[in-house]
């Protein structure tokens, strides 16, 4: 398993903790941010701007991308335009589809059209990379997140329909595909082999980066060792 720093695949940190974002600033390999609604409601979140000022200095003018709050496409528009006048690293992410199940093409083209960079989200299926492909072949810089993880957690294993989504953007040269909700460190690299542009991770899974390349025979020996040592900690006994 090849090196972190030997990756093709950008690596960009998923979360809406302030904390986080400080505790990642100065490593290399972090070369951008994500976060969404539920994550800033897991952070206990509530001033949305707020948490737009704190952050944006700390990011430091890497990539940062911001989501809409509305179920309307009228309202996305003027909340992302809003979003994007943060600052030239924001981009906007916008839901494949709003609630009602109502496609969010035409909003996507509009606004790439209007210089908004666009994180189009929620993606699941091909049928979306594709139709959200025909209107990335031009416009402002672009990302299509489409959530890998939540692939696998039906059973179908996300590396070839990664690689198939690859495929789909070929045309679209400012268009990056982003791994989006990876279960495990292992998502790097499947994101490198599916030949992502972007890996977005928790920073529960980040922490984990150490591990990357370890002999197994010493990770082996760790674990015995974790074991034992618990074992005796917590005063356990078969006398």
């Amino acid at each position: 398993m090849g090196k972190i720093d030997e990756l093709r695949v950008k690596i960009f940190s998923d979360g809406a903790n302030v904390e986080d974002f400080k505790r990642l600033r100065d490593i290399p390999y972090i070369k951008g941010y994500t976060t969404n609604p539920t994550l800033m409601k897991k952070a206990g979140v509530t001033d949305y701007e707020g948490f737009i000022k704190e952050v944006l200095p700390i990011v430091n003018g890497r990539p940062i991308s911001l989501e809409v709050i509305s179920d309307e496409f009228a309202e996305m528009r003027k909340q992302a335009i809003r979003l994007s006048g943060f600052g030239d690293n924001v981009y906007v992410k916008i839901p494949i589809t709003n609630t009602k199940g109502e496609s969010s093409i035409s909003l996507v083209d509009d606004l790439t059209h209007s210089g908004v960079k666009v994180n189009v989200t929620a993606i699941l299926a091909l049928e979306q990379v594709e139709k959200v492909a025909k209107v990335l072949t031009d416009g402002e810089p672009a990302v299509v997140s489409v959530f890998a993880g939540r692939v696998a957690d039906t059973g179908v294993d996300p590396v070839p329909l990664m690689k198939e989504a690859r495929g789909l953007l070929v045309d679209c040269p400012n268009a990056e595909l982003l791994w989006a909700s990876p279960r495990e460190l292992l998502n790097i690299f499947h994101a490198e082999k599916a030949g992502c542009h972007i890996i977005t991770v928790l920073p529960e899974i980040l922490d984990k980066l150490h591990l990357a390349g370890y002999d197994l025979m010493e990770f082996s020996l760790d674990t015995v060792k974790m074991f034992y040592n618990d074992a005796v900690k917590s005063g356990l006994s078969l006398d």
